[in-house]
């Protein structure tokens, strides 16, 4: 009779059946990339926001009021006379009106931030993109999704951080405006933010990239301080050329940002061309460059030390993952 059976068989080749209390181990996917998982690139970027955005706040608020002098009553027209003119009229404490509002916004919009930079870093270099180009792209999709998050509390921290400013605080300027400009105030500027923030990030991310790649080259690694060199220095270089290279867009954010308030002027239309043609008519084409020199002076800093304590918390978690995986290890061998 016909059977299914092999005619031939080994049997100490056939397989053996596994014992009662078996128990197949699963393995753990690794991290996605640069040995992390994305939610520990969302917890460093978040502090790396934070740390860098309230360490640097009073230089923000001396652009902030630079940039909307000229339709609010302030009389300065340098640095030296807007740090005197807060001094004079808000003391030290005038420096940081709307820091709060800063800590509830930098955290969570830096936190997307750098997870949707390294996640479109980590899709895009094996397309075959020039590396130069993959950073700034990437850099675009990070901002484009942090500035959703980020435009809320940046109008509350700039209006609160006018000189005379109405509001009492943060929920009084929230309140405040959701009641007189509704849902909409709170983005009236988001259009501007993008324009502004795509070529910062694109210029951004790809200068970090390509001096921080230019500085290991060039250095011998000898340990962490260096390591700490390395990215402070791409850092400010960063910082310093997308700042500069987008100061008229950050003027025009600025004043849609607090429009009608101290005595600013509200735009009929949210245009862009509409607050250019404005600010080039009452104060001439270098308006349009008012308050550069702060903000590279806040940006430069800033990316030194948003860089040096991201790429510091990214160690961190290479580190934990590192004794995990060896620790894991051990117990199966």
């Amino acid at each position: 009779m016909a059977t299914n059976a092999p005619k031939f068989q080994k049997p100490e080749l056939l397989p053996a059946p596994n014992p009662p209390n078996y128990h197949p181990k699963t393995t753990v996917s690794p991290p996605s990339h640069d040995g992390l998982h994305f939610y520990q690139f969302m917890i460093a970027g978040s502090i790396a926001g934070m740390v860098e955005h309230m360490s640097m706040f009073p230089i923000d608020t001396i652009k902030t009021q630079m940039q909307t002098l000229n339709s609010c009553p302030i009389k300065s027209v340098s640095i030296h006379h807007a740090l005197t003119s807060i001094l004079k009229s808000q003391g030290v404490s005038g420096f940081y009106r709307g820091i709060t509002a800063m800590g509830l916004g930098a955290g969570p919009a830096h936190a997307v931030y750098f997870s949707v930079y390294e996640n479109c870093k980590t899709r895009f270099l094996g397309s075959g993109y020039n590396d130069s180009l993959v950073h700034a792209l990437s850099g675009v999709f990070a901002t484009v999704a942090s500035d959703a998050v980020f435009t809320p509390m940046d109008v509350v921290k700039q209006r609160l951080q006018m000189r005379n400013s109405p509001y009492s605080g943060v929920l009084d300027c929230v309140g405040r405006v959701f009641r007189e400009e509704g849902f909409r105030g709170f983005y009236a500027s988001y259009r501007t933010t993008v324009l502004m923030n795509a070529p910062f990030t694109a210029v951004h991310f790809a200068t970090y990239e390509a001096v921080k790649k230019g500085l290991v080259e060039v250095t011998v690694e000898s340990g962490e301080d260096e390591s700490f060199v390395v990215h402070a220095t791409a850092g400010a270089a960063a910082g310093a050329a997308a700042a500069a290279i987008t100061t008229p867009l950050d003027v025009v954010k600025t004043q849609l940002q607090c429009q009608g308030v101290c005595g600013c002027d509200r735009f009929k239309s949210g245009s862009i061309t509409d607050v250019i043609r404005t600010i080039i008519k009452k104060d001439g084409y270098h308006g349009l460059m008012r308050g550069w020199v702060p903000r590279m002076l806040f940006h430069a800093p800033a990316a030194a030390i948003c860089w040096s304590t991201y790429e510091a918390g990214k160690s961190f978690f290479q580190e934990v993952n590192s004794s995990r995986s060896n620790r894991n290890t051990s117990s199966v061998t």
